[in-house]
């Protein structure tokens, strides 16, 4: 793999960055659960896919959108990826293509980038492996059943040791990676804001509507809006 190009002064990701060059998963994944809330196995596959993308291309963010990572789902899988490539939703270098693959692609600005999935085979194993957690978690979570505060503790104790298990089970039989061009859309532009004439709050210019010769926002206009949930991307 390449080695990661060195970029001046930006000391808020050098904790990370070392973790990164030292293949240090484990320190990565704790650093990711500080986001994510806890640890399991699919943050394990997010920090270690970001990882792999990140050596693999030599690249280093600053979160000014000089590397983009496409998520491919909003599962676990994804706070992994967004902590260790430093491409966020809030720094505009994540973009969400909701498709439900356990995938992401991190790409350059100039369009050439590494997409990494979850294999199949591998994926579709796992409750093989570790038949009691997924047992609560198909029961307490999938099903909704009502659980005992003990079985939702074992359930977390369960996962959480999963995880560190997970970062040492070989790469190449956990997932399928392909160097691909990406076609990318245009840095964001900073909009100003402008205040609705009837909340009186602020929003971006380029969300502002007209009503009755006031500028106004969505709600206030009665349009449709999008809307990212726990089932997808909507229109509200």
């Amino acid at each position: 793999m390449n080695e990661i190009q060195t970029i001046e002064g930006n000391p808020v990701r050098k904790e990370v960055e070392k973790m990164i060059s030292e293949n240090d998963y484990e320190g990565l994944i704790f650093k990711a659960a500080e986001l994510h809330g806890h640890l399991c196995n699919y943050l394990a596959y997010g920090v270690m896919a970001g990882c792999i993308a990140v050596k693999e291309l030599g690249v280093k963010s600053t979160g000014m959108e000089e590397v983009i990572a496409i998520c491919e789902t909003n599962n676990c899988f994804s706070d992994g990826v967004q902590m260790v490539t430093g491409c966020s939703f809030g720094n505009n270098a994540l973009i969400y293509k909701d498709v439900g693959k356990t995938a992401f692609t991190l790409t350059r600005r100039d369009g050439k980038g590494i997409r990494i999935i979850l294999d199949a085979e591998f994926e579709d194993s796992r409750e093989m492996e570790y038949p009691e957690a997924y047992e609560l978690w198909n029961r307490l979570i999938v099903k909704g059943e009502q659980g005992s505060p003990e079985e939702y503790g074992r359930m977390m104790q369960l996962f959480h040791e999963m995880s560190l298990k997970e970062l040492y089970k070989p790469i190449d039989k956990m997932f399928k990676i392909e160097k691909i061009k990406v076609d990318l859309p245009p840095p964001s532009v900073m909009a100003l804001s402008v205040k609705c004439a009837i909340c009186g709050e602020n929003i971006m210019e380029t969300k502002a509507r007209v009503k009755n010769g006031q500028t106004v926002c969505l709600p206030c206009a009665n349009q449709e809006k999008y809307i990212l949930d726990s089932t997808g991307i909507s229109i509200d």
